[in-house]
């Protein structure tokens, strides 16, 4: 039995962005302004504006450590729990900390720089390589009474081994690659992937004004030359601006907004303000762990694919219909926020279909009003903590449908509020409110049973996929998830890989990465000319493996072009481990199985608990006939303390299958009861154990693996085949024909069923 190959196409992850070869230095002012002003240049034309956000979330996101700027208590103050001790202190106006350190021994740091304000308020160190890092002890900075004012983990209860990426010191607290991007104005991360070492600058230190509004050093000099009696004429019709706000419709705006507001993988480039999003990044889709199936927030995925998925984005909402831009803060308090736009009476909206009645009373909402119950966003933008002390609300702005928590296993708002309560309760309820209450059919019930291995996951996909009323986002999401169907799923995606919406096209790509080569040529070669980037890269990705002289003569020299300036960027990227993936990734599709080997070795050094390195590694050491290498890895995996018991599933899997290829079939055999047990929804675990049992003439066990497969999916033909097999041979024919009848249905056109159909004359 083969070992099961893993599709190197799906472990790709969203990490950080830009790309220049460092030294590991300290990060510093950029040396080159590259057209962006000195940072104080708004200051005197712009004092509003300025003093609006100078108490700002984005003034504060990284500050110098100065008395004015640490709210912390550095006053010989001391913390200890599970095991995790800290001491902070002040020497004159500089502040340290003592913790454990990279060696795990207690070491004093210099805190260098603060991040962020409130509710909390972290703190950057400095190591080696050109590191900063954030410590994992942060500053509640909420009042007193609302249980704030004291140092707490982030992660409570839990201490990390130094060897962990999540202690302080570890990768998935480094500043550089994690935070630095959205945290400053203008960042040139300056990774250099052979070192491993970090070379930053950046144009503001925090996130000012050009953040938004582009490098504006042409607006300045413009500005100047105004103010000393010159009259020359503006330098554009943007007044020298790298980014005019006026001249943006709400789409635009939003794209504005997005590279930061957004969950997202990093093209390399850098944020460039003023550019369209997937000329920068590629935003995640409604992932599991990242999204509920309805597309409500699970994982910490900040605002703007929320907000893509809600009606007010398609109505033409954008971020500065709410928010002030400069203090960051909503524009009014209270239902006074929503109702500026769903309120029937005069000044009429901007949004005509939002007006459709008056929403701000108990009619509507059935609360009392000025209660909880009566605001608009507790309804529509519940809220999920992160950070253990930051509440985030969901901006998809949706419906409460309590009716679609079973359908979906997504949360309701409802609920939320009345714990204790039902969703079947709740839905009761409204049932009582409204004659005829909203309850169309809703993408999540597709999704979940997708996840869930209920349904034609062909048919319900296909169908989002189609439907041009589903926002991008969701549309995606179905490309994503027909892409791991194979072949049945190109008629689709080819129709896709033509869609109006980059990102529908760039999820659609990764569907045409094992297709014929000829093939795959006509599909992707024009998407090499895409407008967007992220579909371009896709596309260079899926086409990596084809010699350069098997393609048109006129195409090649464009495409080693584009080959390499995205091997440069993925290189640049390389800062985690999800980075070091994708890069070995496109290795591997080259034919460069060592370099991808050594780039997955380093990214499980960067994070020993990163299974998709594993597993990949694991694959190409099993091709390469590197079998004791493979049992290693695997091994080692499934030794780590805290793995989850998706992960350690997968891992037992995959040695169950690898023990079988080397004649080790007794502890197979363990290590397929263990997958199966962890994962439960993986039917194929079943079919191999009913096997690999049947094999060791342990028929009993064999039948009981297989029906239990069939327990989670009663149409799955191999299920079905075998166990017509197993009782035919042992002259249990009315057991076979049993299954038989059942197989007609499941899958009628299947060569085993009509291979045996002469012989079942029932």
């Amino acid at each position: 039995m083969p070992l099961l190959l893993a599709v190197l196409w799906g472990w790709l992850l969203f990490v950080a962005t830009p790309a220049l070869a460092g030294s590991g230095q300290s990060p510093a002012l950029a040396t080159e302004a590259k057209g962006y002003a000195p940072e104080a240049s708004c200051l005197d034309c712009h004092e509003s504006q300025v003093a609006q956000w100078k108490a700002s979330d984005h003034a504060w996101a990284m500050r110098h450590a100065t008395p004015d700027n640490v709210l912390g208590n550095f006053k010989d103050a001391s913390f200890d729990e599970a095991g995790v001790k800290a001491r902070f202190f002040r020497k004159g106006d500089a502040f340290f900390a003592n913790l454990e350190g990279e060696d795990g021994k207690p070491a004093g740091v210099k805190i260098l720089y603060t991040f962020g304000h409130y509710p909390l308020q972290q703190y950057l160190v400095e190591l080696s390589r050109g590191r900063l890092q954030a410590l994992t002890l942060a500053w509640d900075s909420r009042p007193k009474e609302e249980g704030g004012q004291r140092w707490f983990s982030l992660y409570p209860g839990q201490r990390f081994a130094t060897s962990d990426p999540l202690h302080w010191t570890g990768r998935y607290q480094n500043w550089n690659a994690m935070c630095a991007d959205c945290h400053s104005t203008a960042l040139s991360k300056g990774y250099d992937d052979k070192s491993d070492s970090f070379s930053t600058s950046w144009q503001e230190q925090t996130v000012g004004c050009q953040a938004c509004h582009g490098p504006s050093q042409s607006h300045v000099t413009w500005a100047n030359q105004r103010k000393a009696g010159n009259s020359a004429k503006a330098p554009d019709d943007h007044y020298g601006l790298g980014v005019d706000t006026r001249t943006l419709d709400s789409k635009g705006q939003v794209e504005q907004c997005a590279f930061c507001h957004s969950r997202r993988q990093g093209l390399g480039t850098g944020q460039m303000p003023g550019h369209p999003q997937l000329d920068q990044s590629l935003p995640t889709t409604l992932r599991t762990s990242l999204y509920h199936a309805d597309g409500q927030i699970d994982g910490e995925v900040y605002e703007f694919d929320s907000f893509t998925q809600s009606k007010m984005f398609t109505a033409g909402v954008g971020c500065s219909d709410c928010h002030n831009p400069h203090s960051t803060k909503i524009k009014l308090e209270g239902n006074a926020l929503c109702v500026q736009c769903h309120n029937p009476q005069p000044p009429a909206s901007r949004f005509p279909s939002l007006q459709a009645k008056e929403y701000d009373n108990k009619a509507h909402h059935h609360h009392e009003p000025g209660s909880a119950g009566a605001q608009c966003v507790n309804c529509h933008m519940p809220t999920k903590t992160y950070m253990v002390v930051d509440p985030r609300r969901d901006h998809s702005l949706r419906l409460p449908r309590p009716d679609l928590a079973a359908k979906t296993a997504s949360p309701d708002a409802c609920t939320s509020c009345h714990q204790g309560k039902q969703p079947e309760w709740a839905a009761k309820a409204i049932d009582t409110w409204y004659e005829k209450p909203q309850r169309p059919a809703h993408y999540g019930e597709s999704f979940q049973a997708v996840r869930s291995g209920q349904g034609n996951a062909l048919e319900l996909l296909g169908a989002l996929l189609t439907d041009k009323e589903k926002a991008a986002i969701v549309r995606a999401t179905a490309a994503e998830q027909l892409a791991d169907l194979g072949l049945p799923a190109l008629p689709s995606l080819r129709l896709a890989l033509k869609d109006e919406s980059a990102l529908v096209r760039a999820y659609a790509v990764s569907g045409f990465a094992n297709t014929p080569p000829m093939a795959r040529q006509d599909d992707l070669l024009p998407l090499l000319q895409d407008p967007s980037l992220a579909v371009r890269d896709e596309a260079i990705r899926a086409l990596a493996d084809m010699p350069p002289d098997s393609l048109p003569e006129a195409e090649r020299a464009r495409f080693q072009t584009l080959l390499a300036d995205y091997e440069r960027r993925l290189r640049g990227n390389a800062d985690l481990p999800g980075g070091r993936l994708n890069l070995a990734v496109l290795l591997t599709r080259q034919g460069r199985q060592q370099e991808a080997m050594d780039q997955y070795r380093e990214a499980l050094r960067m994070d020993p608990y990163f299974v998709p390195a594993r597993v990949n590694l694991v694959t190409l050491a099993s091709a390469a006939q590197q079998l004791d290498e493979a049992e290693t890895l695997l091994r080692e995996g499934l030794a780590l303390d805290k793995m989850p018991a998706s992960d350690h599933g997968n891992l037992a899997y995959m040695l169950a299958l690898l023990l079988v290829e080397r004649g080790k079939t007794e502890e197979a055999v363990n290590w397929l009861d263990k997958a199966a047990s962890e994962l439960p929804g993986n039917v194929r675990i079943r079919y191999n154990q009913g096997l690999l049992l049947s094999q060791l003439n342990r028929r009993d066990e064999a039948l009981a693996a297989l029906r239990a497969g069939l327990e989670q999916a009663p149409l799955d033909p191999d299920l079905l085949y075998t166990l017509i097999y197993l009782h035919a041979i042992a002259g249990e024919q009315e057991e076979a024909f049993g299954y038989v009848k059942r197989m007609r249905k499941a899958a009628p056109q299947d060569p085993r069923l009509l291979a045996i159909e002469p012989y079942w004359t029932k």
